[in-house]
């Protein structure tokens, strides 16, 4: 047998006690029971352009359609593995944001809460009290917008981690493959320079040679060698942090892989974050202007048979400074443009000079490889002329470690153009496929 409601309370009083249950049941806190975990199992994608007013976010969508200018092949490897093993705190901020616009997207609802008072004679009296907003100047709208341009900021700030996670990865396999090829290029020239060594030492035995040529010889090889292991400590090293941020064993992944031109319409990341928070700094300055307004609302007691009635008031007290502070509010909205404007002018600089160091090291390029070639043709001509006689080995074994120098420089810098165009696709948001975010 259920308990009947009080007399005292009316029929209003109950419907809003059922309306208060119903809502408390939906928040999941009706009985202190968790939320239902089967629904939890599945988590929603971390990028959904739909907001929770059901319109569609545009920055977000830009941001699901972006593509990745990593082609197939093992540097696309590398940032799949370091993105499935990705910690993702900056997605669990974005999920915050999106629980926070959820809660704004209901507040043109009205309101249902308890109220204590102390009455004259000393007696404690409870009361549940609705409240609906009639005219308040945009200030609830302004929340919302606040709300949802807050989770643009975050979408943008969790693209951001995530390239930028993606590109320190690939910078330290672009290092480690970087020092294997300059190593590859010492081993090679280690092998000629003990032919060298060897001649030396039987020269140097028949008496023909004196022991300081061969230990100028000896000390090239020592000397290369060490650059060599040093080369191979650095691969080892930079390879042993990549694998601490992967998901998967990448101590096999070799070569680099062809990357794709970033989208001419594609906007810094820095930028679409300064619009997304110069929108939500002007819906913030809305909502505080709105508060210094006198709105209307409509309310009472619904439990102890107090009547309905409208009140108006102003959601902040006023006082001399309200003048002041009302114009510094209308402010905000020029210096949230001006902050954009800062950004777009410094997303453009930076995207510059990364395009001219691009140029200048293509550029040395074609220079390096150049002289490499020169220095291998002296080297061929030196060793022609050693074996004719018309050389000694100590002149031959000095031409031989400039080649090395050369080849060495060479090899490198392929590796140094691929990693600034890594970094211009950061910037631009383009090393990650939107959707994989």
């Amino acid at each position: 047998m259920t308990d009947a409601i009080p007399t005292r309370y009316s029929i209003k009083t109950a419907k809003a006690l059922a309306a208060f249950a119903v809502l408390a049941v939906a928040a999941g806190c009706g009985d202190g029971s968790a939320p239902d975990v089967t629904r939890a199992a599945t988590p929603a994608p971390a990028l959904d352009a739909t907001m929770q007013d059901g319109t569609q976010s545009v920055l977000i969508e830009g941001l699901l359609n972006r593509r990745s200018v990593l082609q197939p092949g093992p540097m696309r490897d590398v940032a799949g593995a370091v993105m499935d093993a990705n910690a993702r705190a900056a997605e669990a901020d974005l999920r915050a944001a999106v629980l926070r616009s959820e809660a704004r997207a209901l507040n043109w609802l009205p309101t249902l809460g308890p109220q204590v008072s102390l009455t004259s004679l000393g007696a404690v009296v409870t009361s549940l009290v609705v409240n609906q907003a009639i005219v308040d100047y945009g200030a609830r709208r302004a929340e919302r917008d606040f709300a949802r341009y807050d989770v643009e900021v975050a979408a943008v700030a969790l693209a951001e981690d995530s390239n930028a996670r993606v590109l320190q990865a690939l910078d330290l396999y672009l290092r480690a493959q970087q020092a294997r090829a300059r190593a590859a290029v010492a081993r090679d020239g280690l092998q000629t320079l003990e032919h060298f060594a060897w001649v030396m030492g039987e020269r140097v035995n028949a008496g023909i040679s004196d022991r300081a040529d061969l230990a100028v010889v000896t000390q090239r090889q020592a000397q290369m060698r060490s650059d060599m292991e040093a080369d191979l400590e650095t691969a080892t090293s930079a390879m042993r942090e990549l694998q601490a941020m992967s998901a998967r064993d990448l101590s096999g992944t070799t070569g680099l892989s062809p990357l794709a031109a970033p989208s001419p319409t594609a906007v810094a990341l820095s930028v679409m974050k300064a619009r997304a928070e110069s929108e939500r700094a002007v819906a913030g300055a809305r909502s505080a202007r709105a508060g210094f307004l006198p709105g209307l609302s409509l309310g009472g007691d619904v439990t102890n048979g107090g009547g309905v009635g409208l009140t108006a008031g102003a959601g902040q007290a006023l006082g001399l400074g309200t003048g002041a502070a009302i114009r510094a509010v209308e402010a905000e909205r020029t210096a949230a443009a001006a902050r954009v404007g800062q950004q777009e002018e410094q997303a453009a600089r930076t995207i510059a000079a990364l395009e001219g160091e691009l140029a200048s090291l293509r550029r040395q390029q074609t220079e390096a490889r150049r002289l490499a070639d020169q220095a291998a043709a002296n080297y061929d001509l030196f060793a022609e002329q050693q074996r004719a006689g018309q050389r000694g080995v100590p002149e031959t074994v000095g031409v031989f470690e400039t080649r090395i120098r050369a080849e060495r420089a060479a090899v490198e810098i392929g590796f140094d153009i691929a990693l600034l165009e890594l970094r211009i696709a950061a910037e631009l948001g383009t090393l990650v496929d939107g959707d994989r975010i």
